[in-house]
Parts: C-alpha cells; structure tokens; sequence
C-alpha cells in the first residue's frame, strides 16, 4: 500500500438517522426543540445560581456547573447532528471528527467525575451534617470541580491522539451520528489491538470506579435516612436522593451497555439509540430532575425569569 493510499481518507461520513427528506425534516424538527430546552433548562439554572446569592452554597455551585457542562456535552454532538439531518453528503472532515470524538469522550468523562463530587456532597450533608460546613467548605467544592474538569479532559487524552495516528483508507462511512470508537476502530486499514484495548481498560475503569463509589455513597445515605426520626425528613431525604439515583442509573447503564459490554452483535440502530440516552436524554431530563423537586431553586428560578410568587 503506497502514502497516498494510506492517506486518502480526509473525511468521514456519518449516516445519522437515514430515511427520506420528510423524515429528515421531522427529526431535525425534534432534535432542535429537545436542544432548545436542553439550552434553555441548564442555562436557566446556571443563571439561577450565578445571580442568587442564597445559592452559592457548594451544592448549588456543583448542580449550576453540572448544568454548564452539561450544555457542553451536549453541544458537543447535536448541533452536527442537526446539520446533518440537512446536509445531502452528510460529511465532516478528519480533524473534525477526531476533535468531536475527544470533546465528547472528555466531556463524558467529566460528567462521570461531576456525578462522584455530587454524591460526596450528599452524603457529607446527610450522614455528617455537623461537619459539613467545615468539610465541604467553598475553596473544596471550586477545587473538587476543577479536578474534575482537568481529569476529564485529560483521561482520554492519549487515546485520542492514537486514535488520530491510524491510517484510514477507505470506506469512510461511519453509521453513527457521532465519531466514536467502535466505528473508527472498524475504519482503520490495519488493525490497532493495543489502542484498543487500552480505550476499552481505561472507559471500563472509569464507569466502574465511578459508578461504585456513587452506589457506595448512596448505600450510606440510604443507612443515615432510614434513622431519621421525622417521617416528612425522610420522604424529603428519599425524593432527593432517588431523583438523583435515577440520573446516575440512566447515565451509567447506557454507558455500560455501550463501552463495558460487547456491542458488536448489536445493531448500529440500537448503538445509536443507547448513545442518544447519555448524550440527549440525560441532559434533557437532568433541569427537571434536580430543579423541580428543589425548593429553594424554584424560587430562584423564579426570581431569574421575572414571576413573583404571592
């Protein structure tokens, strides 16, 4: 295989959700109104704590930073996505592709790492009320997420890079909506079992521990919630943690079933479809979750949108 074969992929084409210009139509319709209020519900809260004073307090800077990155994380593929429900060659370009791949897996992970600091606050406030002003203090909680968004954006910093230096040359069709590993890894002209390995050690690892260690902080809180003595203690304790519990659920086994499990007897739809639910649906569902059940940030949600409460 002579250099200009090796290099003759310079780009990729995803093939999305393939049908007819009507159904392209009605997908880009959906697609643009779940972003908008992707956009709209996590901004919303962003506001809510950058502007009210009584939110900054370290769990409502976590959950306002959680909602940032969230935008991100999700800016990270819709917007492509919706170009490409409208584009005729559906196309984008080799740096394109590898930059969306890095953003998105960083992204990801630094949900992942967001979802643990989370935890940790609940559980110190729930099982160490006491201590908590002391434990979680302001300069713990900036720090905390700064490690977060520092180890996200480098745990797959590496594989990226290696990712990039395989020869692709040719097909260039990727049946996803996203560039991801898996369809990559398929492209390349020679096999990469190291790099692969490692993607797949390191995304196993990092689902994992992750999602141990919040399973293991709510095991606690649950301990420390069935001995509250106040019955309306305990509902407000459980409506809280079960709320977030089901987050992590949501977000955690579409990542499992997608990274940790084998997915090469499952069918490009489905793989779409999975992804659709830790990329989309759990940013969408997200503002819901952890806003309207909370008290004090609907009023300060309120407050940011102008509505007076009698």
């Amino acid at each position: 295989m002579n250099k200009s074969e090796i290099h003759s992929v310079t780009e990729f084409v995803l093939l999305g959700f393939p049908g007819n210009w009507e159904m392209q139509i009605l997908l880009f319709s959906l697609f643009l109104i779940v972003y908008i209020l992707i956009l709209m519900g996590n901004g919303a809260i962003v506001c809510a704590v950058r502007w009210d004073q009584r939110l900054h307090t370290p769990m409502y800077i976590l959950l306002g930073n959680f909602a940032f990155l969230e935008i991100w994380y999700t800016t990270s593929t819709v917007p492509s996505m919706l170009e490409n429900f409208l584009s005729e060659s559906k196309t984008i370009s080799f740096a394109g592709c590898f930059l969306q791949f890095y953003f998105f897996s960083s992204l990801g992970t630094t949900e992942a790492y967001f979802l643990c600091i989370m935890a940790y606050d609940r559980y110190l406030a729930i099982c160490h009320p006491l201590h908590y002003p002391t434990k979680m203090t302001l300069q713990r909680c900036y720090t905390l997420m700064s490690l977060c968004w520092v180890l996200g954006f480098l745990s797959y910093s590496l594989s990226s890079v290696q990712l990039s230096q395989l020869t692709f040359c040719g097909p260039n069709i990727i049946d996803h909506f996203v560039c991801d590993m898996d369809p990559l890894m398929a492209l390349s002209c020679a096999p990469a079992p190291v790099t692969e390995i490692l993607f797949y050690i390191l995304s196993s690892l990092i689902i994992f521990l992750t999602m141990l260690y919040i399973l293991g902080s709510y095991i606690f809180l649950l301990k420390a919630v069935l001995q509250v003595p106040s019955a309306a203690g305990r509902r407000k304790a459980f409506s809280t943690c079960g709320s977030h519990l089901a987050v992590v659920c949501l977000f955690f086994g579409s990542l499992m079933i997608m990274y940790v499990s084998p997915t090469s007897e499952n069918s490009g739809d489905v793989k779409k479809i999975i992804t659709l639910f830790y990329s989309v649906v759990t940013p969408f569902l997200n503002p819901l979750i952890y806003s309207l059940r909370n008290k004090e940030m609907k009023a300060a949600l309120r407050k940011v949108m102008g509505i007076t409460s009698e």
